[in-house]
């Protein structure tokens, strides 16, 4: 019979910056729950996918029937501004500051200096060539002050070349302290950041 603390404790591991210690942890704490509280646990999990889904047009996962997310489907957000961020957490902070209302794409990843990591290239292409013919200006580079947040915004300068002519590509200005993640920044660095945001 399997060890099942084992077997969940090895899926917990898979969960970014979890260890194994407290991956049994998790485990040994969903073990002192009420049963109806893992019950519950497990029916969000299980439901997840039918009711979150990826938007068609900034690629972050959010709920809704819709093929767009509450933000790609608001009319009245700025179409001349395209924000490039890391992942789904730097738009939420992004938009917990309250500063930036323009139109937003998440590349799901970052690119490290020894060529591992995933972005979502073809559909920023895409969603850029689409945006351009419905009146973008700038695209803002929101990345982290990290050497896979550089890395990445190399490639994303390379992967929008074709579109210099028609939109300017700015990164955020150094508010944000280097080695620091979007994600974890406070709402008045966000804004600093974003206010001073620089051609690139």
């Amino acid at each position: 019979m399997a060890d099942r603390v084992e077997e969940l404790a090895r899926l917990f591991e898979r969960f970014p910056g979890i260890g194994p210690r407290q991956a049994k942890r998790f485990v040994y704490h969903l073990l002192t729950l009420p049963q109806g509280d893992r019950a519950k646990l497990g029916n969000t999990i299980t439901e997840l996918a039918s009711d979150v889904k990826q938007c068609v047009d900034c690629m972050r996962y959010a709920n809704g029937g819709g093929p767009k997310c509450s933000y790609c489907a608001d009319t009245s957000r700025d179409d001349s501004l395209l924000l490039v961020l890391e992942k789904d957490q730097d738009l939420a902070a992004m938009e917990r500051a309250g500063t930036y209302k323009g139109r937003y794409f998440v590349l799901g990843g970052v690119l490290t200096l020894s060529g591992k990591g995933a972005i979502r290239e073809k559909e920023l292409a895409r969603t850029v060539d689409a945006r351009v013919k419905n009146g973008l200006k700038e695209v803002v580079l929101a990345l982290s002050a990290t050497s896979e947040g550089e890395n990445t915004a190399d490639r994303v300068r390379e992967l929008l070349r074709p579109f210099r002519d028609h939109v300017k590509i700015t990164a955020l200005g150094r508010g944000l302290a280097t080695g620091s993640e979007l994600e974890y920044a406070d709402k008045e660095t966000l804004k600093g950041a974003l206010q001073n945001r620089q051609e690139t």
